[in-house]
């Protein structure tokens, strides 16, 4: 069994379902610490929903130029969603299990069998280059399938306010399609949802004239709002999407015209718009429309972008040599953690196995792709520092 597989399975043992860790950051310090990680806890949140958070830091070696290390973090979570009902599954959720050459158990796709491979890329790394021209660090949460909270959100904030920033983050969400490596996230769309209550006058169906309807008045509004272009998108990502959700009016009754309706709707939206520009935009053709309305909105993140750079390359160069595949940049999806740490890293990608069991009953993962995941990761590592020795011995540097 490989080193990877079987801090997989340990992992994977642990119930960790949001917020619970489980013991799962106590085994991963237990194994930085010896490297030289300084292991740091930021738990967060209250009693009821305590979050686990740890950040694990080594510094790199100083090179001839002076110049202080650039930062590689790998991101992550500890926690998975709930198993769903135990009787559908072909094997208890939390006892990784072969068969037919694939681990099943929850996480072992989302994202366990990632944080064991940055966990034995690092080792295998450091035995190999035991001065690195680079600083080293984990981010890691239990607190990524829930609220997202109290996890690597309240982290970056506490970065922000000691000033801390990092330069390359990997998150090890699962981005692949068919074969690990044939697809790497380089951004995400942003997330915003707004409730719109639009306001009316409740009164007896049969005398419209005594009362207002406001889902007939709210109607060509949200004609309006889904016909509407909000941008063309561009080329990493695609125009930004408004869609209802949810429609939420009536007494339960057919005799009697409502007070008013509840419209529940999200924009996924590109680095081509800003949330305050659609908010001003739907208020404008709300108000074009004479509605009475109430409208509270959520922004569950930013869009990020990490344009094809350093660590980019060195990702696609580790993933072209361990597998031979030429990866797709892609920034289709939902949400990561990426969407926080983008805020003090300006270089952010997700790497991980193949999606499509992810939060299904008999999640499951191949087991041929593990060892590419840590090989990929590793190379990754190596070409990093080849580039920070590139730029120690080039002109000037000294």
């Amino acid at each position: 069994m490989s080193r990877t597989l079987q801090l997989a399975e340990q992992l994977i043992s642990r119930p960790s379902v949001t917020p619970e860790d489980a013991g799962c950051l106590d085994l991963i310090a237990a194994r930085l610490a010896p490297l030289g990680f300084v292991c740091e806890r930021l738990d967060s949140g209250p009693d009821s929903f305590r979050v686990q958070n740890l950040y694990a830091k080594r510094p790199g070696a100083v090179g001839a130029s002076g110049v202080a290390p650039k930062t590689l973090v790998f991101a992550g979570h500890t926690d998975v969603v709930p198993t769903g009902p135990l009787e559908q599954w072909s094997s208890p959720p939390f006892t990784p299990t072969h068969r037919d050459g694939r681990l099943y158990g929850r996480g072992a796709s989302d994202m366990k069998t990632s944080i064991a491979a940055f966990v034995v890329a690092v080792e295998e790394f450091l035995a190999a280059t035991p001065e690195p021209l680079i600083d080293l660090a984990f981010l890691l949460t239990s607190d990524e399938e829930g609220p997202s909270i109290d996890g690597t959100k309240v982290v970056v904030e506490q970065f922000k306010a000691r000033g801390e920033r990092l330069d390359y983050c990997i998150v090890g969400e699962p981005t692949a399609v068919e074969r690990t490596g044939d697809m790497i996230k380089n951004g995400r769309r942003g997330t915003m949802s707004g409730k719109l209550t639009v306001l009316g006058i409740q009164g007896h169906i049969a005398y419209p004239q005594l009362a207002r309807n406001p889902i007939h008045q709210a109607v060509p509004a949200l004609t309006e709002l889904a016909a509407t272009a909000w941008d063309q998108g561009n080329a990493f990502f695609p125009p930004t999407s408004w869609q209802i959700s949810n429609i939420h009016g009536g007494t339960g009754a057919s005799n009697v015209i409502p007070g008013s309706v509840v419209i529940d709707f999200n924009f996924r939206f590109c680095t081509e718009s800003t949330a305050e520009g659609l908010q001003a935009r739907v208020k404008a053709i709300l108000d074009s429309h004479g509605l009475e309305y109430q409208l509270d909105w959520t922004i569950g993140g930013q869009p990020f972008l990490t344009t094809p750079g350093s660590l980019v390359h060195a990702v696609q160069q580790a993933i072209a040599d361990e597998t031979g595949l030429q990866t797709e940049l892609s920034t289709t999806g939902g949400t990561s953690d990426g969407r926080f740490i983008a805020q003090i890293c300006d270089q952010v990608i997700e790497m991980g196995p193949p999606n499509a069991s992810i939060h299904k009953i008999d999640e499951n993962i191949v087991l041929a792709d593990i060892a590419p995941l840590t090989n990929i990761y590793r190379r990754t590592l190596e070409n990093l520092h080849a580039q920070a020795l590139a730029a120690c011995a080039a002109p000037g540097a000294a």
